[in-house]
């Protein structure tokens, strides 16, 4: 369709009269008959409340966002709905340029308003449909709007917050039309919103799908082979391959899952207990291990309790006839989560023995326990997990190191199970401690 501009009080108007207006049944046959595999299962999924479409570059992501909101504009005529980009630039340079290619494509009548804020109308049969577009980080602007679909284009790429909060905003808008939907399609960025929302805490309303680069057979030759050439093996995983990985500067642990997680522990029922302990308000975390000879076995975990009397309790109601010796952070016999005494004094008030030393030891120092028992310089494994320490386990695999501290990340909260791990090994394994003073665990330098 030619493009005749037309300026007029903040309205561009694009030629209506030179298609007959579609059905929308007619649209949606038009849409379909070009789509890839993995395009036309998103479209077609309007079950799942929130949808994701993750895939590598190139894979066609905008223009199944695109496919996905004319599909919803046509199930919906007579509503409104929204596109997010991250930017306005690339609302403006992607978004919008590509929309008016595949309305002129698939032959849908619409007309574009730019200002005071962008949105297209696009013109069917039965009647037209309003597509708001906004950028995430203005997602405030959607209060009182009653929508029927919303749509993230690569909302990975903004702050994980920014884009819970977005989506949230989002989830809370829909409540009109026929289908109401949030999708959204993204290269994935790490283990950032897209996993968090789509993966690790998905629910029975939640699906993802994943694609790679070469799913996508209209790309030139040559396009796939020179990423491979220029990117390194993790950015080949997220960017071609669509997978969630770590893109950071490494991972901070030596853990295998298929190593140190085991099946096939034995019964530690009256073994003494060694808990490793982490405070933090609303978020005091623990794990909970026995000595096998110079091993060490985590049989159980406590994530996310309220305080440090919360921990203590569910501990005794866990394990109420078994000796327990706690190896907390050094630092809370200086401080509390709950009340005027300190977190190490509470936790002796409930009859456990205390083994922390008097301050903790470097990071660095606490990794190193760490990754030595995981496997030393003899190639030794001396650290078994029960698969029931989920957290633990997601821990180890997604904690990296901050590129600009060169510290282990403390902002995706992968870190704090790991201390309180870190706590425990660093005091029962350590060269330092390790049989000093005949058991008593006093220091000898």
């Amino acid at each position: 369709m030619s493009i005749l501009d037309t300026v007029n009080e903040g309205k561009v108007l694009y030629q209506i009269g030179a298609y007959d207006l579609p059905s929308a049944n007619q649209v949606i046959e038009r849409i379909n008959q070009d789509l890839l595999p993995h395009q036309k299962t998103f479209c077609d999924d309007i079950e799942h409340r929130k949808l994701a479409l993750v895939s590598g570059f190139g894979s066609g992501k905008t223009v199944g966002l695109i496919a996905k909101a004319t599909i919803l504009a046509a199930m919906n005529v007579g509503h409104v709905s929204a596109l997010f980009e991250p930017t306005h630039a690339m609302l403006v340079d992607i978004l919008v340029r590509t929309c008016n290619e595949l309305f002129d494509q698939w032959q849908i009548p619409f007309s574009y308003r730019a200002s005071p804020q962008p949105s297209f109308c696009l013109q069917f049969a039965e009647g037209t449909h309003t597509i708001l577009l906004r950028t995430m980080l203005t997602y405030q602007r959607l209060r009182g709007q009653n929508l029927c679909a919303i749509g993230f284009d690569e909302a990975d790429t903004v702050p994980k917050r920014d884009a819970e909060q977005a989506m949230n905003m989002a989830l809370a808008r829909l409540r009109s039309g026929n289908i109401q939907q949030f999708y959204a399609t993204t290269t994935p960025e790490g283990h950032g919103w897209a996993f968090d929302t789509f993966k690790k805490n998905a629910k029975t309303d939640t699906r993802l799908i994943q694609a790679k680069t070469s799913d996508n057979k209209y790309l030139p030759e040559g396009f796939i082979q020179s990423l491979i050439e220029n990117y390194p093996e993790q950015l080949i995983k997220a960017y071609l391959n669509g997978e969630f990985v770590n893109l950071t500067m490494g991972a901070v642990y030596r853990f295998d899952r298929n190593v140190h997680v085991s099946n096939q522990l034995l019964n530690y029922k009256n073994e003494i207990l060694r808990v490793g302990i982490d405070f933090n308000i609303q978020n005091t975390n623990c794990v909970i291990g026995v000595r096998d000879g110079n091993k060490l076995v985590i049989i159980d975990e406590i994530t996310k309790m309220h305080d440090t009397d919360a921990l203590a309790k569910e501990i005794l109601r866990r394990y109420p006839n078994q000796k327990i010796l706690i190896y907390p952070d050094a630092s809370g016999s200086n401080r509390s989560t709950n009340s005027s005494q300190t977190d190490i004094a509470i936790l002796e008030g409930y009859g456990f023995t205390n083994m922390s030393p008097r301050s903790n030891p470097p990071i660095r120092d606490r990794v190193s326990a760490v990754n030595s028992l995981l496997k030393n310089g003899k190639g030794e494994v001396r650290l078994a997990i029960s698969p029931c320490c989920r957290t633990l386990i997601e821990c180890f695999e997604l904690q990296a190191y901050d590129e600009k501290t060169g510290e282990p990340d403390k902002q995706n909260g992968y870190d704090h199970i790991l201390d309180s791990l870190g706590y425990l090994i660093w005091r029962e394994f350590n060269p330092l401690y390790f049989r000093s003073g005949k058991g008593t665990g006093i220091r000898l330098y």
